[in-house]
């Protein structure tokens, strides 16, 4: 059976969801799909003019096997990625117009956006995945640094159903 999810980036709160979803499983404080109502029934995702709901199974698959090297090379190019949202967003911040702001801003929505898909690749964005649970092993080890959410890593080693 596949649930609805929604991708908080690319929601433009049109909120065409909440009127067609059958059970208001879309009609949540936080914008996160209800899954306990969720039937999968999939009109939420139909209906989404920005096509940020998508349907997903409830178990996904195993990640596909990455070789270190491209998982390096794409850990790379994802952390430029967000070097240039970073930097983008200090811009925006100092920008002395309108049109400048905005144009700043979305460069970094559109940096976060090709970070994410590159770590998806890299095999890290599967919660269920070997990949994931290194890489949140590796945050929780991390609590001496700032910026690290080392607690939220750990209770999501707790939390997530690994399948490799």
């Amino acid at each position: 059976m596949k649930k609805a999810y929604r991708n908080l980036m690319l929601c433009t709160k049109d909120c065409l969801c909440l009127y067609v979803c059958p059970t208001g499983a879309t009609d949540t404080e936080d914008s996160i799909i209800d899954l306990e109502k969720c039937i999968g029934c999939g009109v939420c995702a139909e209906s989404c003019p920005s096509k940020a709901i998508s349907m997903l199974p409830e178990e996904l698959p195993p990640q596909q096997p990455k070789t270190d090297a491209v998982k390096a090379g794409l850990g790379g190019m994802a952390q430029r990625k967000a070097d240039e949202e970073k930097q983008a967003l200090q811009l925006a911040q100092n920008a002395g117009t309108d049109g400048l702001y905005r144009l700043m801003n979305a460069i970094a929505k559109s940096s976060r956006l090709v970070a994410e898909d590159l770590m998806r690749e890299a095999g890290y964005m599967l919660p269920q995945s070997a990949n994931s649970r290194e890489l949140l092993k590796e945050i929780a080890q991390m609590s001496s640094e700032e910026d690290m959410p080392a607690a939220a890593a750990k209770k999501l080693l707790e939390k997530i159903k690994f399948n490799e």
